[in-house]
């Protein structure tokens, strides 16, 4: 470890690893460069945003059997949203970054792949890529600007650095192509990971992040609506894209100051079965709904959409459908789908069969969410199903992402959120089937009227025809248990 002295306020800088190349004093924030003999002074490398990560510098862990510590961060922003890329020292002096996007991680260290790599121009999320000797899902292509940084780090980078990236993916596993310094791509591969997994020490704790999420060295605290003053109920630093519930006008809260995108049109006030804010103890955790969105397919068909997020996990839906409830998370590991055109995926070795293929509607939206929404988005949606479980691929032209969803009881949504959702809107399938039935017992009663007055009449056929009626109005209500 080498340490030199801040060449703007002299307090002590440490660099942990000989790759490191500059760094950022943490006490008046000065990018320092390491060069030869000597320091620079690159000038003053703009404050981090205290968000919700329970990372940190000095957070340490394990990957492959081998320690490291955490030693430095870049916080990037682009048009729907930002993330962390954390500098990972290993104790043997090997390095790698872990990617940190609203809950979701991946690890990943810099390889010499073979062969052609494709233009950044040319990436289209959904499309298939052979780089090296696999076969790789395009997922995600941004341009990013640095927006902050800390520690020590392995470039030049300062506030206004541009990044160009595209993500890809491959079951669990995870790729990298940076263009941020030309047409010739940097190549990192990893893999999806979770802060259990890696077993990682030093994380914040709960108090930490709640006193100091979404400041920028104190400036910013929790606001109201710049546009009409109406109070905005979000958890500060949690996301950069905020929707006020009362004029749906778009904030730009990851700044700072608070900043209206967009002023919002005028929408009919929609009242939900979940309000933003409800809180509910899951696992033994406490979980909020922070956003609410609604959508709906080109044949009218409506749904409602619930952010739900917990300090410790990543972000989930809960989907409130006609037909009842689905908790919907984000998949680490990707299945294996040949193209769109494909009636099937294979996940977990199971295979999925294509039950629905449609564009679906942003009609509203309220509160906080991890990406820029807005009314009028859509995205392509493609549904699997096996079984009680449904896969559900979403596709723009910036994005790919896979989410599992599985169907919940209203009680357990009930036993969930308690006084916070409204039981009168609760969506009730088991009603409607069970009126089916009825009405099928009615026609069975009817058609039996005259065989009961005829005498003689054989009782054969209204046995069997009460059969044909019982087991499955039978089989309609245990479906639904």
């Amino acid at each position: 470890m080498q340490t030199v002295s801040c060449p703007s306020c002299g307090a002590p800088v440490q660099f942990r690893s000989h790759a490191s190349v500059m760094a950022v004093c943490e006490y008046c924030q000065t990018s320092v460069l390491k060069d030869a003999d000597s320091v620079k002074d690159l000038g003053k490398m703009s404050s981090v945003l205290e968000d919700y990560s329970p990372i940190q510098i000095g957070t340490s862990g394990v990957f492959g059997g081998r320690g490291f510590s955490v030693v430095g961060r870049i916080q990037l922003r682009y048009s729907a949203g930002m993330w962390n890329e954390w500098y990972l020292l290993f104790e043997d002096g090997g390095t790698a970054w872990l990617g940190d996007s609203s809950g979701l991680y991946t690890l990943t260290r810099a390889i010499t792949p073979g062969g052609a790599l494709p233009r950044f121009a040319d990436i289209v999320p959904g499309d298939m890529y052979r780089i090296g000797p696999e076969a790789w899902t395009a997922a995600e292509k941004r341009s990013a600007q640095c927006v902050g940084g800390q520690g020590e780090l392995p470039f030049r980078v300062g506030a206004g650095w541009q990044a160009e990236v595209a993500d890809f993916r491959s079951g669990s596993q995870f790729l990298t192509l940076d263009y941020s310094d030309g047409p010739t791509p940097v190549v990192y591969q990893g893999q999806a990971v979770s802060l259990d997994g890696l077993q990682c020490q030093l994380l914040r704790d709960d108090d930490a992040i709640a006193a100091s999420a979404g400041k920028y060295k104190g400036r910013v605290a929790a606001l109201d609506c710049p546009s009409c003053g109406s109070p905005v109920q979000y958890l500060p630093g949690l996301t950069g894209h905020l929707v006020c519930q009362a004029c749906h006008s778009q904030i730009d809260a990851a700044s700072p100051k608070a900043q209206v995108l967009a002023k919002g049109e005028e929408v009919e006030r929609v009242s939900t079965t979940l309000r933003l804010g409800a809180q509910a103890t899951i696992n033994g955790q406490l979980h909020t709904v922070i956003g609410a969105m609604q959508r709906q397919d080109e044949e009218g068909n409506a749904w409602t959409e619930y952010l739900v997020y917990n300090t410790r996990n990543s972000f989930f839906w809960l989907v409130e459908t006609p037909d009842g409830w689905w908790r919907a998370n984000v998949m680490p590991d990707w299945p294996l789908w040949l193209s769109t055109a494909s009636e099937s995926v294979v996940a977990d070795k199971t295979n999925f069969h294509k039950l629905y293929d449609y564009v679906a509607s942003v009609t509203w939206a309220a509160g906080a969410f991890n990406w820029r929404v807005q009314v009028g988005d859509q995205v392509r949606v493609y549904e699997f199903e096996q079984g009680s479980t449904r896969l559900a691929a979403e596709l723009t032209t910036e994005e790919m992402t896979w989410s599992r969803s599985v169907r919940l009881a209203n009680d357990q949504v009930l036993a969930w959120f308690g006084k916070d959702v409204k039981a009168e809107r609760m969506p009730s399938p088991r009603q409607r089937k069970s009126t089916l039935a009825t009405l099928l017992w009615w026609l069975l009663a009817l058609n039996a009227i005259p065989l009961l007055l005829e005498p003689g009449a054989t009782w054969v056929y209204p046995v069997l025809g009460a059969l044909a009626i019982y087991l499955p109005a039978k089989f309609l209500e245990s479906s639904e248990s």
